[in-house]
């Protein structure tokens, strides 16, 4: 489970320039932008519809209207009515979004963020006066990443790229920004065409080095330092590497709807979408593209299927939820892996689902109703910390997915990066050892607590079991050698998967075993 720091602290956590304006263009500051009310404006067919979405998706995600979440059912982000965003933002309309335009939205987007300390770097560079880029409109600032990703990254024909950001400036804010895009996009194209970009050295001491690692690969400088530290620099370059990369997606076919692998095989095969069998789940197979096809085909809306990681999948793999058994579920929400260990259960036995955020929690109510598991599932809205004092009951299996800084799916989730401070490191940490402390208290005695993240940050997954078994002698580790393949099994019987080395999504989890009542 990922949690949104900009809603954590000690008491709460959850899951989730100026510059010239015209009437109809909204008034930006560096921080944010303010939207006018606009009369209804007419259908412009000279922007590219798709520039136009990802200019303004790109600016809700910067500040915080919407994340990079390209896997609802219409393919069109967060939001109910993206054309809407655009043209309150923009001051114009543009048409639907087709199939492709809706492919083209997704890898613009999720480019842009993830080179977004590369790009601006190169913008910089171009920019005659630095105070040019720290006073540039955000809405321009987004025109002009989406046109440098394009040339750099994307290979499109060049004229293109400067004729359409071109339009997309002059329409939106004025005539002369138009003038700048143009400008700036015509001296990169000839600084890449004569292989003169500009380009950081890696040289200095470490803190120099890892600054202009920061920029060649695109993260945060707090992050390259950090896993230099525990990983070594060419382990750490290759992590981001991998970061950087398309992602790819698994499927899990839902079988409490009887819906097998096979099935599965045979509706991407008749949708012509390209796939493999994953070799650690009997549930799973791997997509790398076609999963426009998968939504518009109504797998994920009728319920067959769910989008799922095989990593999040192997830690249920962890926790080998058994028919009869009652599991606990401690920041269940999105309900991923409820989901997940209710169908292992063939309709016997019971997951009880807790979340302190009630609205998610309402979402894994309904889609358990949708895969047909809403008999073995239960749902709590309430803090897992304050829920053992109100709740006698004990169970043989819980699961505490931690709220964590998801260091581990940056791949998928390219906005967190940006989103991650050093310090909000010393926050998760305090908050998970509270749930822990929690969550060990609503454990049978011989019954079993798994600790998981999706973080690869040992901080995070070994250290915070080492700190719980001091203070819980009653617990010890119970190895996961039989559960999962050796290739994810560390040497203190934990599971870990490493996206450098098995090519998923990095995740942690740990089978603490209950001994007794706590003394």
């Amino acid at each position: 489970m990922v949690v949104h720091l900009s809603c954590i602290n000690t008491q709460v956590y959850c899951l989730t320039k100026s510059g010239e304006s015209n009437s109809t263009t909204p008034i930006h500051s560096r921080k944010g932008f303010v939207r006018h009310e606009r009369k209804p404006q007419k259908l412009n067919l000279e922007i590219s519809p798709h520039r136009a979405v990802s200019a303004v998706r790109l600016m809700r995600i910067e500040f915080g209207g919407a994340f990079a979440d390209l896997l609802n059912e219409k393919g069109k982000g967060s939001g109910d009515n993206e054309m809407g965003y655009v043209e309150r933002t923009l001051g114009f309309c543009t048409r639907d979004l087709d199939d492709r335009d809706l492919r083209l939205v997704t890898d613009i987007v999720g480019g842009t963020i993830r080179w977004r300390k590369y790009l601006d770097y190169l913008i910089l560079s171009l920019c005659h006066d630095p105070n040019t880029f720290s006073r540039m409109e955000p809405l321009l600032l987004q025109i002009l990443r989406i046109g440098f990703y394009e040339i750099v990254k994307l290979q499109v024909p060049s004229y293109a790229v400067v004729d359409e950001n071109v339009q997309l400036a002059k329409i939106s804010l004025r005539p002369g920004a138009g003038n700048m895009v143009n400008g700036i996009l015509r001296k990169l194209i000839l600084l890449k065409e004569t292989n003169s970009l500009p380009s950081p050295q890696v040289e200095g001491d470490d803190r120099a080095q890892a600054r202009a690692l920061a920029i060649l690969h695109s993260h945060p400088v707090w992050m390259v330092r950090r896993w230099v530290k525990y990983l070594g620099r060419e382990e750490a370059i290759k992590l981001m590497m991998w970061n950087n990369s398309d992602p790819s997606f698994s499927l899990r076919a839902n079988r409490g709807k009887g819906f097998t692998r096979s099935e599965l095989a045979s509706r991407l095969e008749t949708l012509k979408v390209p796939y493999e069998l994953s070799p650690y789940l009997d549930d799973f197979v791997r997509i790398s593209t076609g999963m426009q096809s998968v939504i518009q085909d109504g797998l994920l809306k009728e319920g067959l299927c769910s989008v799922q990681d095989e990593s999040a999948g192997l830690v249920v793999s962890v926790v080998d939820p058994q028919p009869g058994e009652t599991i606990l579920d401690c920041c269940a929400a999105p309900g991923g892996k409820t989901l997940f260990m209710a169908a292992c259960l063939n309709g016997h036995g019971m997951v009880t689902a807790i979340d302190i955020n009630k609205g998610r929690l309402r979402i894994l109510k309904e889609t358990a109703k949708l895969q047909r598991l809403d008999n073995v599932i239960t749902t709590v809205h309430t803090d897992l910390r304050t829920f053992p004092e109100d709740n006698c009951a004990s169970y043989d299996k819980v699961l505490l997915d931690a709220p964590c800084s998801g260091l581990g799916v940056l791949s998928k989730r390219a906005d967190l990066r940006w989103n991650r401070k050093s310090e909000d490191m010393e926050q998760l940490k305090s908050l998970q050892d509270e749930l822990l402390d929690a969550a060990s208290m609503l454990v049978k005695p011989g019954g079993l607590l798994v600790y998981s993240t999706c973080s690869i940050d040992p901080e995070e997954n070994e250290e915070r079991v080492a700190a719980f078994l001091l203070r819980h002698q009653e617990y010890s580790i119970d190895t996961a050698a039989r559960y999962i393949s050796p290739e994810f099994l560390t040497e203190q019987g934990y599971y870990f998967s490493s996206p450098v080395r098995n090519a998923l999504d990095g995740a942690f989890a740990a089978r603490l075993k209950r001994h007794s009542a706590p003394n």
